[in-house]
């Protein structure tokens, strides 16, 4: 077991994932990772452990929407950690629509993909968190968890559950000291706006949203951010 603080974080091969796993990494956490895709986890992985030496890193390749690889990545990445610090709900896809409009099966994806594999992951991990100091779960919700727009759909009701879970599990976890934290971003440049013609200087970058949530892990001693509503400068895009 790694005397080290660790990290369990889904959906980190690319984008705001990647980005808060090496933050936390640049912390000296050992860290377990899953992505969609082995041939991205297998690049990442290798990156990662020559841009880190010292961690101890392990990806895996995962279909979260599915319940028994949600269940098997979790169980996995605990018996190579041995313990989990901090866990980082973080898989997630978006797709664009009208919820009179869309088409069929969208809504069961975006269901399972954003919500179910966090309720999952969250059942297998969270309880072996109880009595690690400074324990803290993170879930990657979304301006659209608070504010419904046009052509929103499916996504939107899918964020807005995902903020209902993060509220649930804050209250159930009190009494354990473990802090619960939502993180609503805002436009955020990662590969869901490519080929956008908008300036760099109207997104939230990646870098910004692992920092901040590295910086409500470092004060959890005996305060929780409930949630880190992250918005680009000049506003809403």
């Amino acid at each position: 077991m790694t005397q080290n603080p660790t990290i369990i974080i889904t959906g980190a091969t690319r984008g705001i994932g990647l980005a808060v796993l090496k933050r936390f990494l640049q912390a000296g956490f050992d860290a377990a990772f899953c992505g969609s895709s082995s041939d991205s986890v297998e690049k990442v992985t290798a990156a990662l452990q020559k841009e880190y030496p010292l961690a101890r890193i392990a990806g895996f390749a995962a279909r979260l929407e599915k319940q028994d690889e949600a269940i098997s990545f979790s169980k996995r990445a605990l018996e190579f950690l041995g313990h989990c610090t901090v866990l980082v709900n973080n898989a997630g896809t978006f797709k664009p629509g009208s919820v009179l409009t869309e088409e069929e099966g969208v809504f069961e994806n975006l269901w399972q993909v954003n919500v179910s594999s966090a309720y999952h992951v969250s059942r297998a991990v969270i309880p072996s968190m109880y009595g690690i100091k400074r324990a803290h779960v993170f879930n990657m919700c979304s301006i659209a968890s608070i504010v419904a727009y046009p052509n929103g759909g499916s996504y939107c009701i899918s964020k807005f559950a995902l903020l209902g879970l993060n509220k649930l599990l804050r209250e159930e976890l009190k009494s354990q000291r473990i802090c619960v934290t939502a993180v609503m971003p805002g436009a955020t440049l990662t590969d869901s706006w490519s080929g956008t013609e908008l300036p760099q200087s109207r997104f939230v970058m990646p870098d910004n949203i692992a920092e901040m949530m590295f910086g409500a892990w470092n004060c959890n001693t005996n305060a929780c951010t409930e949630e880190l509503l992250i918005r680009p400068l000049e506003g809403d895009i």
